[in-house]
């Protein structure tokens, strides 16, 4: 039995080998293998944001703009519900030829999408895009896990946060430069040259290790809840305009639905591993973030569908400028996710963020709603900023606040739980902005031109089905359909206002529990994505902690235990003091020799030890004096108290095997193990974890 640095104990044998602990180098196959995970992400990140600007091209090409929110909630549907399966058989088949796979449906969806000759082969296509997108964010998250250890996960991370942040604003640019100077149907076609690529990179250069870990898949549960979400958004989509809502397909739809969710609950109670554990909704905290997660996710993705429509049809700008337009709400969006979140890790307050974002949101769409043909580009401009901060608000901390109140088996489905119903949400904004919109717009256009003769192909329907119709029309009678069409697309959002301040209203009945202190900021790819990453428990404390794996990290955690233990020592000198505490000696000139830390910093944290008499000089070698054995056995007293504040009450007598092998993992590559001190037999160089 050997007992680690957090004064863990446990057999070797029960433990998987590591991954090596780097010196801050990676292989040069695994950065190129992130490189082509990085571009898997990158297509179906895009994908979310780049159709959005070629929308109003796109239904005047095929036509029925009836079904326009049919292309985004395709994709939705289909990437959310495939997602937790993506998740498990990437877990029991591997994940390399999982993301394969992912990868190939996407690119053969793409290509379809680009080659579609009406609404509904596009749709169709779309919804098989969506399947393929799902695997793509699942897999290649979990498989920077597989590649790097939890000390250098850390900043690939944030690379793959980046994608999602340049993608929210790169997608309406190129969406808009392909639409304006190609064809729409390049914003399909453009997916195919970066996913061979990816996929050629993936097959040659990604080298995975094999993974014992069975699970058992829920795939009647994946079923249910998929067809659920199916029934339900038909329902919102079509009724009222294509079936009345007391029609009896309507109504077959609805009680479809209700059955349906019936028969889920009882299959997910009984379920080895559930989809999405019953037990959960018991939990008021998770029950309350589900539901403003579902109002974000349908006032989000509803505005932003429909925002592109109104800035080309009414406001006449271009594809292109009309991404370009949309900044604004990016950027206050990236803002204000950034700052809530820097603002929650160091101060550990989290309750005004959901209140004021859920708030500002419903603010900004009652300000969309006062826009019309004649609003300025600057009042436009901070109307979407005004949208967008207030999304960004609330959305970094939904994830947060369901970690903190959940246990530790349930933190990886409690997380996928959250950002699932965000996407279930935004299936159902667009459904529903898109079933309002088509009727609205009918009724306005009815409206304006009753009783006044149109020119020869510019009927009331022609109008409806195809905005360029409006080209045909005179100038006098163009004022009152472009006011016809603002009125139709500004009353969503008016419609979409209540629902936020349903979420508004909810969020002062989220409790304020004390955050953990592994609960950090979600990153990027958690906040922005509109489908649920499935990870595990391990994966997300690792994410979590992963902090503890970069320079300044681990400095911190030196300068916390220090201070805790009561002393005024460098964070050098403490790391130096554990190690003498663990492995007998350190050899300060081989430390800075073969390991990154700067042999001044080294040479300065020895010389403040001995100073103190806390190590005596044995030829080369430092070894504890009976004060330097006293000092550390408070500092690793301190350590044991900082490992409590970090994990609370997961870190208690019960606690779960993978989380001691996550602490061995992570005290290895902070301390280094036993087999990297020098003056091993085998003759390994040491490789220490950078403390200063």
């Amino acid at each position: 039995m050997a007992e680690d640095a957090y004064g863990v104990t446990g057999s070797a044998r029960d433990l998987p080998t590591p991954p090596p602990a780097g010196d801050g180098h990676v292989a040069p196959n695994v950065l190129v293998s992130i490189g082509a995970l990085l571009l898997g992400m990158l297509l179906a990140a895009l994908d979310q944001t780049i159709v959005s600007t070629a929308l109003p091209t796109i239904v005047s090409d095929l036509g029925g703009l009836e079904h326009l929110s049919w292309v985004v909630t395709a994709y939705l549907l289909a990437s959310t519900a495939a997602t937790p399966l993506w998740g498990k058989l990437g877990d029991q088949y591997g994940r390399k030829r999982l993301f394969q796979i992912a990868i190939v449906i996407f690119l053969v969806g793409s290509a379809l999408c680009g080659m579609a000759q009406d609404m509904f082969q596009l749709i169709a296509f779309r919804g098989l895009q969506g399947l393929g997108g799902g695997g793509l964010m699942v897999l290649s998250m979990a498989i920077v896990g597989d590649l790097v250890s939890p000390r250098e996960r850390g900043r690939y991370q944030g690379l793959f946060g980046a994608v999602f942040g340049a993608s929210s604003v790169l997608g309406p640019l190129l969406g808009g430069l392909f639409t304006e100077h190609l064809s729409w149907r390049w914003v399909f076609y453009i997916n195919l040259p970066i996913g061979i690529v990816a996929l050629i990179v993936i097959a040659t250069v990604l080298h995975l290790p094999r993974r014992s870990q069975r699970h058992v898949i829920d795939y009647l549960g994946t079923v249910l809840i998929a067809t659920v979400a199916v029934c339900l958004v038909l329902v919102a989509s079509l009724g009222g305009t294509t079936w009345a809502w007391g029609s009896p397909q309507i109504v077959g739809l609805a009680v479809a639905g209700v059955v349906l969710a019936v028969v889920f609950v009882g299959v997910e109670r009984r379920a080895a591993e559930p989809v999405l554990p019953p037990k959960l909704f018991r939990i008021r905290t998770f029950t309350l973030a589900a539901v403003i997660s579902f109002i974000v996710g349908f006032a989000m993705f509803g505005a932003m569908t429909y925002l592109p429509t109104f800035l080309q049809v009414v406001q006449g700008i271009t594809p292109t400028m009309s991404g370009v337009h949309m900044l604004p709400m990016v950027v206050g969006l990236l803002l204000a996710s950034t700052a809530s979140g820097q603002i929650v890790s160091r101060t550990g307050r989290w309750k005004v963020f959901p209140i004021a974002g859920t708030g500002i949101t419903a603010l900004g769409l009652l300000l969309l709603h006062q826009l019309d043909e004649n609003s300025s580009t600057a009042l436009m401009s901070v109307y979407f900023f005004v949208f967008g901060l207030g999304l960004g608000l609330v959305m970094q901390v939904l994830v947060l606040i369901v970690q903190n109140a959940v246990a530790y088996e349930d933190l990886g489905v409690a997380t996928s739980g959250a950002t699932f119903f965000r996407s279930i949400g935004a299936s159902f904004g667009v459904a529903v902005f898109g079933s309002i919109f088509a009727g609205r717009l009918g009724d306005r256009l009815a409206d304006a031109f009753r009783g006044v003769p149109l020119p020869a192909g510019a009927s009331v329907d022609a109008l409806k089905a195809d905005p360029h119709v409006l080209a045909l029309l005179p100038p006098a009678m163009r004022q009152p359909a472009l006011h016809a069409y603002a009125s139709a697309i500004t009353d969503v959002f008016l419609y979409a206002a209540p629902v936020a301040l349903l979420g508004f209203a909810l969020a002062w009945f989220l409790k304020e529990d004390r955050l953990r202190g592994s609960v950090t900021a979600p990153d990027a790819t958690q906040t922005l994505a509109s489908n649920p990453v499935e990870r595990s428990s391990y994966d997300e404390v690792c994410r979590a902690l992963s902090v503890l794996g970069t320079r300044e990290g681990r400095r911190e955690v030196y300068r916390d235990i220090t201070a805790r233990a009561g002393y005024d020592l460098q964070p050098a000198a403490s790391w130096m003091l554990l190690r003498m505490k663990r492995y007998g000696a350190v050899e300060p000139g081989r430390l800075a020799e073969h390991g990154p830390v700067p042999l001044t910093v080294v040479l300065e944290a020895a010389r403040q030890i001995e100073t103190r008499r806390l190590a005596r000089r044995e030829g080369l070698d430092l070894i504890l004096t009976g004060e330097g054995v006293q000092v550390a056995e408070r500092l690793a007293g301190a350590r044991e108290d900082s490992l409590s504040r970090l994990l609370g009450d997961w870190w208690g007598p019960d606690r779960p095997r993978d989380l001691v092998r996550l602490v061995k993992e992570l005290n290895d590559e902070l301390c280094g193990s036993r087999s990297e001190q020098p003056g091993e037999p085998d003759g390994t160089t040491d490789r220490p974890g950078r403390p200063g």
